[in-house]
């Protein structure tokens, strides 16, 4: 059998060598059919921008290379740093695809120091250096190990201002990126202060599929922080909820769900949704909506109608307690035991009775 040669790629006049290829060396992360959100994987950003094949064979293998590669990740580390833009602007690019799949690079990467000059890029009036910038801080966040350094250095106001400002793909790319951030708890009061709360419900009402899917998983994660519940409402967010829950035939309906869940323990949110035309809405998904749209709706229903005898009216003339009494017999076991216990509640709207309302209605 003839033996295999080594592929190896030039750059900056010196030899690399690159891993060999296979599928999984592009893939993205996949989608679990399980989850309502799926955690933001590495960017779905085309990775080949130029029509150079001859760019795009050796943007390829710098993407796989992992043997080998601590001399190139050094010497890109300090491109980042260049005077030249356009030098700043394929450092960036090959740091982002050297991050995007291998795990192992993106620590390398990080204890090269490429954290605190990618940050400054993000930065950049150059609106592409800003998307790689962004796109690279993503890929590294994907490492836990990489967090807290992100965050350290001063990530979230430049990502939210790329969230602002950015093409785009830096803006869902900046508001995955600040998903993996607000997955350290302290970053969630950190991020809700810095503007990042409106921007997302504006990604979430004018975005494409993707940055929708995006800017409700990032709004799902931040509100869990109460201060940013506040936030989100004051910001409108309710609308774009309401409106994507009603759409019954779109991917979005169960996120949305969510993040209403996210929301409605606070007053603020439980008026917004109401005022919002929220309330048939639901009704319509336990009536019609599948069995984990069935189920959350109820939990939100359940929030709404514990302490307001006014909203427990409102869902009864809605007439929610036929499909609700179809729910308690067909059901999951969790789905039949909360629409039991709205029934129950329902079925005496002006009662204050405290046994008759759930300890327990959290998703």
């Amino acid at each position: 059998m003839e033996a295999e040669v080594p592929v190896t790629f030039a750059y900056v006049g010196r030899n690399f060598a690159a891993a060999a290829l296979d599928d999984s060396s592009t893939s993205t992360t996949s989608t679990s059919s399980t989850s309502a959100f799926s955690d933001c994987g590495s960017d779905r950003s085309g990775e080949f921008p130029t029509a150079s094949s001859q760019d795009n064979r050796r943007r390829l293998l710098m993407a796989c290379a992992s043997d080998d590669s601590d001399d190139l990740i050094r010497q890109l580390v300090r491109d980042l740093d260049s005077c030249c833009l356009d030098e700043q602007k394929q450092a960036a690019l090959e740091i982002r695809l050297l991050a995007k799949n291998k795990p192992e690079n993106r620590v390398r990467i990080a204890q090269a120091g490429a954290i605190k000059p990618l940050v400054a890029l993000i930065s950049s009036s150059d609106p592409q250096v800003q998307e790689y910038g962004v796109t690279a801080i993503l890929n590294l966040s994907l490492c836990d190990e990489n967090k807290e350094l992100i965050a350290a250095s001063g990530a979230i106001k430049p990502l939210v201002r790329a969230l602002r400002t950015g093409t785009p793909t830096a803006k869902e790319n900046a508001a995955c990126a600040l998903l993996r951030l607000s997955q350290i708890e302290e970053n969630k009061a950190a991020i809700g202060r810095s503007g990042a709360i409106p921007l997302l419900v504006s990604l979430l009402e004018t975005g494409g599929s993707r940055g929708k899917k995006d800017a409700s998983t990032a709004l799902y994660s931040l509100c869990s922080a109460k201060e940013n519940k506040v936030r989100a409402v004051q910001a409108g967010a309710m609308r774009p909820l309401v409106e994507l829950m009603a759409d019954l035939g779109s991917s979005m309906v169960d996120k949305a769900a969510f993040v209403v869940s996210a929301l409605v323990g606070a007053a603020e949110a439980r008026a917004a949704l109401v005022d919002e035309g929220g309330i048939p809405v639901l009704v319509e998904m336990v009536e019609v909506g599948t069995q984990r749209q069935k189920e959350i709706a109820v939990v939100v229903l359940l929030q709404l109608c514990e302490d307001s005898a006014a909203y427990r009216a409102m869902v009864a003339r809605e007439g929610a307690i036929p499909p609700l009494v179809a729910l308690s017999q067909s059901g999951t076991n969790r789905g039949k035991q909360k629409a039991e216990t709205l029934i129950q509640l329902l079925r005496q709207p002006r009662s204050g009775d405290a046994a008759a309302r759930t300890s327990e209605v959290s998703v």
